[in-house]
């Protein structure tokens, strides 16, 4: 009932309208406990509540405490291809900076820690509150603000999975022209566990292996879903090494996102 609740509102250009309405109930809903958060923790700096609700939610516990053990996750995943001293790294899609921003703390000094988004309100917010990281604002189509061969680690959660099939192909193509030879691309994609979540015609095609995009909204946004059969992964990255991909499965009955890690070929 709730993905036909979803469709019909997309057909309709209505879901946009929706999800605001949703960040409205769920603002109210959790007032106590954003409350009893601050009063928890009077040093945590958060961004405004709808950036929280837009790239993660309403819960500010699992904002603030929840993006360290991500970030922590992430660093065990680059360690295993890439050398954590004197390198430079990129948070692409970066939002409100919600990992980013521990990265500093965790990792070498030598480290350079960048992020960049296409929202403007995020990366003012980010530069003015963050400024252990260097922040730059993309567009919402290619390229980056930056050279050629930048970064030895660049990583994109969720960002792929808001984007339609030709912006996959552009965005692809340009991460790894920032990326140095023999550098990390580290992603998270909407897999077969989000196909529960398509339509019937829907499901038929991911299975034929092309990507699905659910818009009547704006690209970008994350209303805007893009799922990921592996074999579309596997030519979209065919000029990149696949070093490593898990299969998301279900947490608590919530899918959870495939992993791919690629590195550029020297």
């Amino acid at each position: 009932m709730k993905n036909l609740i979803s469709i019909l509102l997309r057909k309709s250009g209505l879901i946009k309208i929706v999800d605001r309405l949703r960040f409205y109930l769920l603002y109210l809903k959790t007032y106590r406990k954003r409350q009893s958060f601050k009063k928890a923790n009077p040093g945590a700096i958060l961004p405004p509540s709808y950036f929280i609700y837009e790239t993660f939610g309403m819960d500010y516990e699992q904002f603030y405490n929840l993006s360290l053990e991500t970030a922590k996750w992430l660093i065990s995943w680059f360690e295993k291809y890439q050398p954590l001293n004197n390198v430079s790294i990129l948070d692409w899609g970066c939002g409100p900076g919600r990992i980013i921003r521990h990265l500093p703390s965790l990792l070498d000094v030598s480290c350079r820690c960048y992020g960049t988004d296409y929202n403007t309100k995020y990366i003012k917010w980010c530069t003015k509150n963050i400024p252990e990281v260097t922040f730059k604002q993309n567009n919402l189509a290619p390229p980056l603000p930056f050279e050629h061969e930048m970064f030895d680690v660049i990583y994109g959660i969720s960002i792929f999975t808001h984007l339609s099939e030709k912006m996959h192909y552009a965005w692809f193509n340009e991460l790894l022209r920032v990326l140095k030879p023999g550098g990390i691309l580290f992603l998270t994609l909407h897999g077969k566990a989000f196909k529960t979540k398509l339509p019937e015609a829907q499901r038929k095609i991911f299975d034929q292996g092309h990507l699905v995009v659910l818009s009547n909204t704006k690209e970008g946004h994350r209303t805007y879903g893009a799922y990921h059969p592996t074999s579309f992964v596997i030519k979209l990255a065919a000029n990149t090494k696949i070093m490593e991909y898990e299969e998301g499965g279900f947490i608590n009955r919530k899918p959870q996102q495939d992993i791919w890690i690629f590195q550029k070929i020297v």
